[in-house]
């Protein structure tokens, strides 16, 4: 995606990012919220996947509120210990 791309220039990222951005994996994952009468219906969670070199998903975290943002220590310390 044009977007993931240019983000990862932008900032000098190493790996790579996904998106789903035509909501199709969000919500296998619980990260759509699915109240038809939510003001945010259909609109995707914050959401954080470290996926390891094979593709399997290691870790998940979900925030119910999109405004909270996880502490980077949290996933660094998550991508020390899956992202091998």
């Amino acid at each position: 995606m044009a977007c993931c791309e240019a983000f990862t220039k932008h900032n000098n990222i190493k790996h790579l990012l996904l998106s789903d951005f035509d909501r199709k994996m969000l919500p296998a994952y619980g990260a759509l919220v699915m109240d038809k009468n939510s003001p945010v219906y259909r609109y995707g969670k914050r959401a954080y996947f470290i996926l390891d070199r094979k593709g399997i998903v290691r870790w998940v975290k979900i925030q119910e509120n999109r405004l909270d943002l996880l502490k980077p220590d949290g996933v660094l310390e998550a991508v020390e210990k899956f992202g091998k």
